[in-house]
């Protein structure tokens, strides 16, 4: 039976209907694996062995409440088949000094998806910048001045932080927007703190897709996540609504142009952000939208990951998977 622990948040507050993680964790239980339920503050170094408390865990989704745990043990995380960090940004120190954890359990030679020293290095809208190609004009910078002349170039422009998530902290500003330089000094703390400007892409109107990639390949469909009325952000976490649409041409060149990327960074999940014909972020810490695509094409995203992922496991354990 395959042995597989989920770093994750409290299974209290995943949503029912939407959460990508109980997902996976019930494609797990239909494959007969067995599920352990891990928070990250229950990951700790003894020693030269990184250990955890993990609880198995079951998810029935017509119950109340939805899922069962089980007593809590104590027990090595490389003594696991695999590990998936799914734990939800904010991408602090807690959340960097977990990966160093994690790194040493990949070490130990227990897979960790997606790789730990990946999570740490790509900034879900940082790494998208390098693939200048696909993306739209932008700026990274503290300062108000180079803000300032990028707005005046591009005449419209979105400011947002760079560890933002859930559309949160995002700002669509105009020349001559009375609250632009509170806006500023907000986003970079008073020049503190590096921000991303980027020209306003309009097709916006139409969604923001969200393509789910699998070891470099792409799901067929992507979720347009339409803002809502009076609103410039896509985010179902801002009120947007989801509708899947097959991938066009467009969609699908960008993947081609990051894939070869992530596979090197072994990055075997992550979520491209497209918006009309331009890539904004590479979501690689939780990405999400599983259900939506699943309930509306009929498919099963979730087992086609851990698929993949039970085929590079070791023949003995692949074959009970």
């Amino acid at each position: 039976m395959t042995d597989l622990g989920i770093v994750m948040d409290p299974v209290t507050t995943l949503h029912r209907k939407k959460d990508s993680t109980l997902a996976m964790i019930t494609a797990a239980e239909r494959r007969g694996w067995r599920v352990r339920y891990i928070l990250q503050g229950d990951i700790h170094l003894a020693g030269n062995r990184v250990m955890a408390f993990m609880r198995d865990i079951s998810i029935d989704l017509d119950a109340e409440p939805f899922w069962t745990l089980g007593e809590t043990q104590l027990e090595p995380l490389s003594d696991l088949d695999m590990v998936l960090m799914r734990k939800d940004p904010p991408f602090d120190l807690e959340y960097v000094y977990s990966t160093y954890l994690l790194e040493q359990v990949e070490a130990a030679g227990t897979p960790v998806v997606n790789r730990p020293q990946s999570l740490r290095d790509c900034n879900e809208k940082l790494f998208a910048t390098r693939f200048p190609e696909c993306g739209p004009p932008l700026v990274v910078t503290r300062r108000a001045d180079v803000l300032r002349t990028f707005l005046g170039e591009h005449g419209d422009v979105v400011m947002k932080p760079l560890d933002g998530m859930g559309g949160a902290s995002i700002f669509h500003v105009r020349p001559g927007d009375t609250n632009l330089s509170v806006i500023m000094e907000t986003l970079t703390n008073h020049g503190r703190q590096l921000i991303m400007a980027q020209r306003y892409i309009p097709e916006i109107a139409d969604g923001d897709k969200r393509i789910l990639v699998i070891d470099g390949e792409p799901v067929p469909f992507a979720l347009a996540r339409i803002p809502a009325s009076g609103e410039t952000r896509g985010n179902l976490a801002a009120g947007g609504r989801g509708e899947a649409r097959p991938l066009t041409d467009r969609d699908r060149w960008i993947c081609a142009q990051v894939a070869p990327a992530l596979r090197q960074r072994g990055l075997r999940f992550v979520g491209l952000d497209v918006i009309g014909d331009y890539l904004t972020e590479i979501n690689v810490t939780c990405p999400t939208c599983i259900r939506e695509l699943d309930a509306q094409c009929g498919l099963d995203i979730a087992g086609d990951l851990l698929d993949r992922l039970a085929s590079d496991l070791p023949s003995q354990v692949a074959a009970s998977a």
